[in-house]
C-alpha cells in the first residue's frame, strides 16, 4: 500500500503580506494535486527567540522550537520560499534551522534528527531581477550539509510586487504552472522514496 507524502510547507519570512508565502502556497497545492498531504506553516505563530547556547544550557530548548522539530520530524519533505537578503538566507529561517538542528534530551550529538532523510524543493522571488536565486545558493547549501535531499528543480521570480493577482496566484499562468508543478515534482519523489 502506498504512503501518502506529508509535507511540510513554510516562508522564511514572517510579514503578513509576504510574497513568499503566497508563493509557499502555490506550490502547497501543486502538492496537493499530486496527492501528497501538506501542512503549511506561519513563523509567525512560532516566534523563536535568537539562538543562544547559554539559553538552551539554562532552560532548554524553548516550546516553539520543539513544535517546529516536532512537525519537521513528522513530515516526509519540505517546500520552502525563501526571501533573499543581502545575497543571502534570511536571519528568521536560519535562526530555526539553528535551533532545528539542536538535539533533544536523549538523541546524540549532531542527530539532526528533522533533517536526515528529508526531502525539500526550493523557491524564491523578488522585487530585482534574478528572482532571489542567489539566496537559494546558501539555503541548499546549508539544508544539504545537515542531511537534506533538495531536488535540482527550483523556482525563481523576478519582479515580485508585480507578479501576484488579488487572490494570491500568478498573474502569467506558465509560472503559476511552474510553481504548482514544483510542488508535484517533490510529491512525486517521495512516493517513489516511501
Amino acid at each position: 500500500m502506498e504512503t501518502t507524502p506529508k509535507i511540510l510547507a513554510f516562508a522564511g519570512s514572517k510579514r503578513e503580506a509576504s510574497l513568499h508565502k503566497k508563493l509557499v502556497k502555490i506550490a502547497a497545492e501543486g502538492a496537493r494535486q499530486a496527492g501528497a498531504e501538506v501542512t503549511f506553516i506561519d513563523f509567525q505563530d512560532l516566534p523563536m527567540p535568537l539562538f543562544d547556547q547559554d539559553l538552551q544550557d539554562r532552560e532548554g530548548l524553548p516550546e516553539t522550537v520543539l513544535q517546529f522539530k516536532q512537525l519537521l520530524k513528522t513530515h516526509h519533505g519540505f517546500l520552502i520560499a525563501s526571501p533573499e537578503y543581502n545575497s543571502s538566507i534570511t536571519p528568521l529561517l536560519k535562526n530555526a534551522i539553528d535551533w532545528a538542528s539542536r538535539s533533544e534530551p536523549g538523541e546524540p550529538p549532531l542527530a539532526l534528527t528533522c533533517f536526515r532523510g528529508k526531502v525539500a524543493a526550493l523557491m524564491a522571488t523578488s522585487p530585482g531581477g534574478l528572482g532571489g536565486l542567489r539566496g537559494l545558493f546558501h539555503v541548499r547549501s546549508i539544508l544539504e550539509s545537515i542531511g537534506v535531499l533538495v531536488i535540482p528543480e527550483q523556482k525563481t521570480l523576478p519582479n515580485g510586487y508585480q507578479i501576484f493577482d488579488t487572490d494570491g496566484n500568478l498573474k502569467d499562468e506558465q509560472q503559476q504552472q511552474d510553481v504548482l508543478k514544483l510542488g508535484e515534482s517533490l510529491t512525486s519523489l517521495l512516493k517513489k522514496l516511501l
